[in-house]
C-alpha cells in the first residue's frame, strides 16, 4: 500500500505598503525575518496611498495637514526605528512620488526579486533621502538583482504593467485599505507597522467560530 504524501503551502501574509510611507518602511526591513521565524509567507503589495486619500477626499496625507500629527509621527518612527535597530533619516522631502519604483515593484510580483528591491528603494528613501522617482535610482536598486535592469525598467515602464498597479491600487480600495502598511491575516486586516506581529500571531491563533 502506498501511502500519499500531501505538500502544504504555508500561509501568507499580505503586506499592502506604499514606498512613501514611513510605518510601510519600519514594517518593510523586518517582515520577512518576522514572517520567516512564524512559518509564514510574504505577498508584497506595492499600491498608491496617494490615490487612496484622494478618493477618501484628503488632498494631502495626514501627517501633512495637521501638523502636530506630522510632528508626532516623525519622532514617534525615529523612536520605533531605533527600537527596531533599523537606521531612519527624516527625508527632505515628504510624501516622496514613488509612482516609478511602484511599477517595477508589481512588475516583480512573486519574483525572488521583488522583496529585496523593495526594500533598496525603502532606504533609498529613508535612510539616503534620494528622488526615488528617478530612474537612476530605480537602476541602482535593482542592480545586482535582475540580468538586466534597464530593460526589466522598460518593462515596468509598459502600458500593460501600469494596468497592473492601477487595479491594485483599485483592488486595495475595494478591500477597505485606508492606510498603509496594512496586513492581510486571510481575510483579517490589520493596519500598522505596530500590527504586523498581532497580523503573523493571527494564523496561529485563530479566532473560535
Amino acid at each position: 500500500m502506498t501511502a500519499s504524501v500531501q505538500h502544504r503551502h504555508p500561509p501568507c501574509i499580505e503586506f499592502w505598503f506604499d514606498f512613501g510611507s514611513n510605518y510601510s518602511y519600519l514594517s518593510a526591513m523586518r517582515i520577512e525575518e518576522l514572517a520567516g521565524a512564524a512559518g509564514v509567507s510574504v505577498a508584497w503589495k506595492p499600491f498608491l496611498l496617494g490615490v487612496i486619500y484622494r478618493e477618501l477626499g484628503w488632498k494631502e496625507p495626514p501627517f501633512v495637514t495637521q501638523v502636530e500629527k506630522g510632528r508626532y509621527a516623525w519622532r514617534d518612527t525615529q523612536r520605533q526605528a531605533r527600537k527596531y535597530g533599523i537606521a531612519f533619516k527624516l527625508p527632505s522631502v515628504f510624501p516622496r512620488i514613488a509612482l516609478l519604483p511602484s511599477r517595477v515593484a508589481i512588475l516583480g510580483a512573486q519574483q525572488p526579486w521583488q522583496a529585496a528591491f523593495c526594500k533598496n528603494v525603502m532606504q533609498q528613501n529613508w535612510v539616503l533621502d534620494q528622488d526615488i522617482n528617478e530612474a537612476e535610482q530605480v537602476l541602482a536598486a535593482l542592480a545586482g538583482l535582475v540580468e538586466d535592469p534597464a530593460r526589466t525598467l522598460e518593462q515596468a515602464q509598459s502600458d500593460a504593467n501600469k494596468l497592473k498597479l492601477r487595479e491594485q491600487t483599485q483592488l486595495a480600495r475595494e478591500k477597505g485599505i485606508f492606510g498603509a502598511p496594512t496586513f492581510f491575516a486571510g481575510d483579517e486586516m490589520f493596519w500598522g507597522d505596530d500590527r504586523l506581529e498581532d497580523a503573523l500571531r493571527w494564523f496561529a491563533t485563530p479566532p473560535a467560530t
